[in-house]
């Protein structure tokens, strides 16, 4: 057979068209794979202490245990899935309980119940094990504007409290500092802080960072601002011995000019590149967001459309660049209007409908954010903590029968397909399916073994590569 292209045009065609094409994946690499983690909690810098976390967690466990003793409330406040048909009377509630308790996991699995209990005794296990995944010291709207020698004093103290935490173990598996923005009003502000905190961290330390360590910086707007973090970064690793780019930053979205700049273009995509590969995540301030947007204090919440508007954006920008997207915060705390220990029968009560109606806003507002493919979110209050779980647990295990099907038919089918160069065509899909059982691991919803049914190995899925895996299974053929 003729050809009409003879073999050096069609060459030089498709170098080109590589040249391009490794170009787009380069700026379009996929999903990280690497564990991102379910939310972030903001405290005042002058708050923070060495074992701040593990009281986060002590109270969010008193809180849950206090207004939900048992699974069956917490599924009736929430309505869970199976709630209408779970019992009303205290030894009802017990007698069930027993009897899933003496269940092997499978056999739960056919109860109606399994759900929310499910969802309860994971709760109750990570509030144990690992209450808060990350933390960032705040000094913007948490600490607020003080005197320079009081934030100076502040930036030393909490930086030996963080060195404190490291020694004993005690902080969050992510951890962070937020320094006030580089405004033209706060900007040196902000680099003095920046400077006290890590100078004296690394000096107590001995030049270590905790392990997933990053600098948050608020209000961005433009490139300038991240180039301006970035020299800084450079500066400090200089002077303190540390290997380059060691040091990572966060991007804030909470003004409409990083949604929509002076062109009438995104600007998101150019303030990650401003990062040199430094910048790991954006996150949504929702209330900044909404005052800039004009919307007045009692409708600042998460379930504002332009809220929803801004997220999608934001997705659509940075998808597939591997940075990681938060949303923002729930402003309504589930903690009751009554303090102290000889409250009445009435306080008592309005105590309880005020954490419940804390507890359902929260996690309303949570799982509208999982459902639109945002896997992580601020939590302002200990009390907030357990509704992140409740939702997130739910989220991933309501799921994991179809996504377990999902990932195996898709190894199965993509296994033997066709590897063009060092890429399969599926990569990516396949990547994106085994996230999902990835981010649902690293927060505590499946354990590696539940996640066997998917017909990966442990080995497989310890890779956490989708491409990996089917290297590893076309080369095993």
């Amino acid at each position: 057979m003729n050809f009409s292209i003879n073999d050096s045009d069609k060459k030089a065609l498709l170098d080109t068209l590589g040249t391009a094409n490794l170009k787009f994946q380069k700026v379009y690499p996929g999903d990280r794979p690497d564990r991102q983690p379910v939310h972030t909690i903001y405290g005042g810098a002058n708050l923070f202490k060495s074992d701040t976390t593990d009281k986060i967690g002590d109270i969010a466990l008193k809180n849950l245990l206090t207004y939900a003793p048992n699974f069956v409330v917490l599924a009736k406040v929430l309505k869970l899935e199976g709630f209408e048909h779970l019992p009303e009377t205290l030894a009802d509630i017990e007698d069930l309980t027993a009897r899933l308790d003496a269940m092997t996991e499978a056999q739960r699995r056919k109860e109606y119940a399994w759900l929310s209990y499910t969802v309860y005794n994971k709760i109750i296990a990570k509030l144990k094990r690992e209450a808060v995944e990350d933390f960032r010291i705040d000094f913007e709207d948490g600490f607020g504007n003080r005197p320079d020698d009081e934030e100076d004093a502040t930036a030393v103290n909490a930086a030996n409290e963080l060195a404190e935490g490291m020694k004993n173990k005690t902080i969050s598996p992510f951890i962070g500092i937020r320094v006030k923005p580089f405004t033209e009003d706060l900007k040196s502000r902000g680099v003095r802080t920046l400077d006290i905190f890590l100078t004296t961290l690394l000096e107590k330390t001995g030049g270590k960072l905790p392990e997933n360590f990053v600098v948050m910086l608020p209000k961005v707007t433009i490139p300038e601002q991240v180039i301006t973090l970035i020299r800084l970064f450079e500066i400090i690793e200089k002077k303190h011995g540390l290997p380059p780019h060691t040091l990572k930053m966060e991007t804030m979205v909470e003004a409409t000019q990083i949604v929509m700049d002076e062109e009438g273009r995104n600007p998101l995509l150019k303030i990650v590149r401003a990062g040199e590969g430094r910048l790991i995540a954006a996150h949504f301030g929702t209330y900044d967001y909404t005052a800039s947007c004009g919307i007045t204090a009692k409708y600042q919440t998460m379930a504002h459309s332009v809220c929803d508007f801004a997220h999608h954006v934001t997705k659509v920008a940075l998808g597939g660049t591997g940075i990681w997207i938060s949303d923002g915060a729930t402003n309504v705390m589930p903690i009751g209007p009554h303090r102290g220990d000889n409250l009445t029968y009435e306080q008592l009560e309005e105590n309880r409908e005020a954490v419940h109606r804390g507890w359902r806003i929260a996690y309303g507002h949570t799982m509208h954010s999982l459902i639109n493919g945002m896997y992580q979110g601020w939590d302002l209050n200990p009390a907030q903590v357990p509704m992140r779980y409740a939702a997130t647990y739910n989220f991933f295990l309501s799921s994991i029968e179809d996504a377990t099907n999902r990932l195996r038919i898709f190894v199965e089918r993509a296994a033997i397909s066709t590897l063009t160069g060092d890429v399969f065509d599926d990569a990516a899909t396949g990547q994106g399916l085994l996230n999902f059982f990835l981010k649902a691991m690293n927060c505590g919803a499946i354990t590696e073994e539940e996640a066997l049914a998917t017909g990966l190995t442990l080995e497989e899925i310890r890779s956490r590569s989708f491409y990996q895996i089917l290297k590893g299974r076309r080369a095993k053929k």
